[in-house]
């Protein structure tokens, strides 16, 4: 199966695609989708549905996974913000006929590392480690898809995980 996860954000948007058809998953294709700040707030929405549309058109994903939103009390304000782009996110997937799952971030710390208090680096090492790629993903928000990715696959036995010891 062909998963796709992503990491939404109005301002840069991560994605990653894996394959877990074979023993061990495997990095498809993994970027970021970034609006033009300079744009209004609805062609940024545009912007970001359309190029989602184009890596689901160009991967064909089977299954898309997003990060839950996680705002802290003192911004509720991201939540509105990120609302639209999650929304805008699925409104794509949907279009495309393609599945759409959730999931929060303590379950894919749990997922890769055994541990939802694990740290950002501790899943960036077994993203690196479960994908065997040489250098870390970068920025950020691709680690996080990649690992939104895997952690589903982890969770549905699409592929098994190792757990580090």
């Amino acid at each position: 199966m062909i998963i796709l996860g992503i990491d939404p954000g109005l301002r840069i948007t991560g994605y990653g695609v894996i394959d877990t058809s074979l023993r061990e998953p495997r990095l498809v294709e993994a970027g970021i989708i970034r609006p033009r700040i300079s744009l209004t707030f609805e062609q940024r929405l545009l912007e970001l549905y359309e190029g989602l549309v184009a890596v689901l058109t160009s991967t064909q994903p089977g299954l898309m996974v997003l990060e839950k939103i996680w705002v802290g009390a003192r911004d509720p304000s991201s939540a509105l913000v990120m609302g639209h782009a999650r929304g805008v996110l699925c409104l794509a997937a949907a279009m495309q006929n393609i599945a759409v799952e959730h999931i929060a971030h303590t379950t894919v710390k749990r997922a890769l590392t055994g541990s939802g208090a694990s740290s950002k680096g501790q899943v960036k090492q077994m993203v690196m480690r479960t994908l065997r790629l040489e250098q870390t993903p970068e920025p950020d928000d691709v680690s996080d898809a990649l690992a939104v990715a895997l952690a589903q696959a982890n969770l549905h036995r699409t592929v098994l995980l190792p757990i580090p010891v």
